[in-house]
């Protein structure tokens, strides 16, 4: 039952993630997204069945450490924007934002809760919405395309320094994978710090 709970929390801040992407493109003047139905929490919208189903329950599984997956990405069009220099990373940050957002509303409750709500499921519960929207926060704001984190750093890397961007992209499935593969104990390591600075529980 907690595993399924773990499912359904990950794909409703995926999707969560996804329709902040849109909901600033359109504030900033693209509703490309919203054109294609594609700001709302209906998570079939946005579902993607191996990103959002299979990767992370295999994670999950197995016990890896940390948990991975994706929902189709909100499109949006760059040229519409009134911010032609910082509108993609806003609309880049807006994503983990949003699951920044919910670890510190959730991380909060779980500190302050009163102990008659507090039955053994609900603080685990509030700790795992609290674990997981941290840790897609922070994944995504490594700097290495497709993350969203690539667009902050492409928004505030000088001209001269265009060959770092082209290097980025040139390899970008080499460092994701090798990113993939080396993230574990670091991610885990800044989530669980990260989650006992906001629940007040040591981990």
């Amino acid at each position: 039952m907690l595993d399924i709970f773990k499912i359904v929390v990950f794909i409703l801040s995926v999707v969560i993630h996804e329709v902040s992407h849109g909901v600033m493109a359109n504030s900033l003047g693209d509703s490309t997204a919203k054109d294609l139905g594609r700001i709302t929490l209906n998570p079939f919208k946005h579902i993607d069945i191996f990103g959002s189903v299979i990767l992370p329950l295999m994670l999950l599984l197995t016990n890896v450490g940390f948990i991975f997956g994706y929902a189709k990405p909100v499109p949006y069009n760059p040229a519409n924007l009134r911010d032609k220099k910082y509108g993609p990373a806003k609309v880049a940050f807006a994503g983990p934002a949003s699951n920044i957002i919910l670890a510190i509303v959730f991380g909060i409750l779980l500190r302050f809760m009163p102990d008659i709500f507090a039955s053994p499921l609900i603080p685990q519960l509030f700790l795992y919405i609290v674990w997981i929207n941290l840790a897609l926060a922070i994944f995504n704001l490594f700097p290495i395309p497709p993350l969203d984190g690539h667009w902050l750093l492409m928004a505030i890397l000088p001209d001269r320094l265009q060959a770092v961007k082209i290097f980025l992209y040139r390899y970008s499935i080499v460092l994701f994978l090798a990113l993939l593969f080396f993230i574990g104990p670091i991610l885990s390591a800044i989530v669980f710090s990260l989650m006992s600075l906001l629940t007040g529980i040591r981990l």
